[in-house]
């Protein structure tokens, strides 16, 4: 019997997508044991609050809708008060869009939300900064307001029925702004670099999550890696580690590379990658871009000053820049000592020696920094000896 011939029109099917600047390190699928890990995870990130309820997730989303209803009010204020014609001002529109955490899916207990407010074209940033602060000061569920316009992205700090939340603003080349508006890049055309700055909040964020071969996994890790980052005080770029940008792009380049792993893996190659890490060798989910706006990018072979950053983790949307750049050698060297800690307790994890819980462990402090403490007590008490 002879074979059935095959249709000419029958194209090959597509080749697997390939996530990354680099090949995977891993396709393996998970194992039996690799999935009972990565249950007893889930049981145990609920048990430490790592999630937020069903209750409280609406709170958030009830403040944001509120909060883009207020400003879309003021948008149509502000329009009359310029004058702006009625058929403009009917379609002004608005809208917040959130980032970070929130729109990762990955937000705690006790989290911020990230808020950018966008704006048509003939809105000023000084009037967002006056005239709709004060409109959000005079609400009754406002508390703690303020603003912060000495950093290089200017922010309304609030709390919002109790749910503290961070404003930014931007205005985008368009007289309206509909529910449906895309951030792309041909946004940032004539576009200040602060709103720049400001639209990269979430423009970053939507990018990460089209970076990861699978978002389930990535927001499970993501939410086990700040659970642990956290515990271990080492999450804050204010004090010169990373701040939540940072971790995702860290945890979503793991992703990247281990495509088919679950998350109790890609929690145990997490650490076991970057314990081995070459730093200043930079972290990037893709290869730069370039859309000839001469906006500044985070680029070591011709900013000199960019040599000087010890830990390199870059954004994925143009303009790159690195989310890092507060570390310095004594912070990455802290850093260093935690992730070689961690991966030797997922490595007893992994071969059922310990559990997740001793993972999110707090640090016995005094224990640990014992002696630094009584060398330093030490030359204390001998400096006050030699004065008198």
């Amino acid at each position: 019997m002879s074979r059935p011939r095959k249709s000419p029109d029958a194209s090959p099917p597509a080749p697997p997508r390939r996530y990354g600047i680099s090949g995977p390190i891993s396709e393996d699928q998970p194992s039996e044991d690799q999935l009972i890990l990565t249950e007893q995870l889930i049981k145990t990130l609920a048990t430490c609050d790592a999630f937020v309820d069903d209750l409280e997730l609406r709170r958030r989303e009830n403040a944001v809708e509120q909060l883009e209803s207020l400003f879309k009010e003021w948008l149509t204020e502000i329009c009359k008060e310029l004058n702006i014609p009625d058929h403009v001002t009917e379609k002004v529109g608005g809208k917040i869009f959130t980032f970070g955490s929130r729109h990762l899916g990955v937000d705690s207990k006790g989290d911020d939300v990230d808020a950018l407010c966008v704006g048509p074209r003939f809105i000023q940033r000084n009037d967002f900064f006056t005239s709709f602060f004060e409109k959000l000061r005079v609400q009754k569920e406002v508390k703690d307001i303020r603003t912060i316009q000495s950093t290089c992205v200017p922010v309304i700090t609030m709390s919002y029925e109790g749910i503290k939340i961070d404003l930014l603003f931007a205005s985008v080349d368009r007289n309206s702004i509909p529910q449906n508006l895309d951030l792309s890049n041909s946004l940032l055309k004539n576009s200040s670099v602060t709103c720049i700055r400001s639209l990269n909040g979430y423009r970053v964020t939507e990018e990460i999550l089209r970076s990861v071969p699978n978002v389930q996994s990535f927001k499970l890790v993501l939410r086990a890696i700040k659970l642990w980052a956290k515990r271990r005080n080492i999450y804050s770029s204010m004090l010169g580690f990373l701040g939540g940008v940072s971790w995702a792009i860290l945890v979503a380049r793991i992703c990247q590379v281990y495509p088919n792993a679950t998350a109790s893996t890609l929690v145990n190659k997490f650490f076991k990658v970057y314990s081995m890490w070459k730093w200043p060798v930079p972290i990037e989910l893709k290869r730069p871009e370039d859309y000839n706006m001469n906006l500044p990018v985070w680029d070591s072979r011709i900013n000199p000053s960019d040599r000087c950053h010890v830990m390199p983790i870059i954004t994925p949307t143009y303009p790159q820049q690195n989310t890092a750049f507060n570390v310095s050698l004594s912070t990455l060297a802290v850093w260093m000592e935690e992730i070689q800690w961690g991966l030797a307790v997922t490595q007893d994890i992994q071969e059922n020696k310990a559990d997740w819980l001793e993972l999110f462990q707090e640090p016995d402090f005094l224990n640990k920094y014992q002696c630094k403490i009584w060398a330093e007590a030490c030359r204390v008490d001998l400096r006050s000896r030699v004065n008198v």
